[in-house]
């Protein structure tokens, strides 16, 4: 080797030297920070955590039925569509066709549909009845652990039974439970204010204000009412 080439070799051995002894000094100097834990924690819901058994609803399904809009619970229906068909006679998709779905076996029939066995388990011996069907759109994986359905389940109450009631409407129609004493009804949401309550605005109604302790005259006829105010998919069994 002559001059020049023993000189580029000296430079490169000199070069990897400083870097090595400059790298060892960086960590003597700043010491690394280490986790004891891989990765970083993420809280889930409670009810997601798979395995605890079917997730326990905030309100018996009958009393939520009582009050449920089939109308509103086929726009929550729209959540579903990429996965299930509600047509009679319509086909299975990634998850079966739902219709006829209430009061049927769960796991069972659907044109032989491949449920999954974590389903067939957890719905052994059991309908898709009002409360097993809330239960279920609370959170599937809470119900049966290990379900093809990743759905994660509708929060909201009202959702799943508007959408309960709506599948209901579709080739099923069985009666609906009844509610428990003193739960409100359909009926007592259209029902008019009574006299003395308080409008929305926070003042009384001129009949409970006692206007120099005369009433306002009603038209003839006419009851007056104040306005109403509001989860395939939500997908059924896979």
């Amino acid at each position: 080797m002559d001059n020049r080439t023993n000189t580029i070799a000296g430079w490169i051995l000199g070069s990897m030297a400083a870097a090595l002894a400059l790298g060892i000094a960086g960590h003597m100097i700043v010491a690394p920070i280490t986790s004891e834990k891989e990765g970083y924690p993420i809280e889930a819901p409670a009810d997601d955590a798979g395995g605890g058994g079917p997730a326990a609803p905030d309100k018996p399904i009958a009393d939520l039925l009582a009050t449920a809009d089939a109308t509103h619970g086929a726009d929550v229906f729209k959540k579903c569509g990429a996965c299930h068909t509600v047509a009679q006679g319509g086909a299975n998709g990634i998850g079966p066709n739902l219709w006829g779905t209430v009061g049927e076996a769960i796991a069972q029939g659907k044109a032989g549909y491949a449920f999954s066995d974590a389903l067939k388990t957890a719905g052994a011996g059991k309908k898709w009845d009002f409360d097993q069907l809330n239960k279920w759109l609370t959170s599937p994986r809470a119900y049966a652990a290990g379900t093809k359905m990743t759905f994660a389940g509708l929060t909201d109450a009202k959702d799943r039974a508007d959408v309960i009631l709506y599948l209901n409407t579709q080739g099923s129609n069985l009666p609906l439970p009844a509610p428990a004493a003193g739960a409100p009804t359909a009926t007592d949401a259209k029902a008019p204010p009574a006299a003395g309550a308080a409008d929305p605005g926070g003042k009384a109604s001129p009949s409970a204000a006692g206007l120099g302790n005369e009433t306002a005259p009603a038209a003839a006829g006419k009851v007056s009412s104040s306005p109403l105010g509001r989860e395939t998919a939500a997908p059924v069994a896979k």
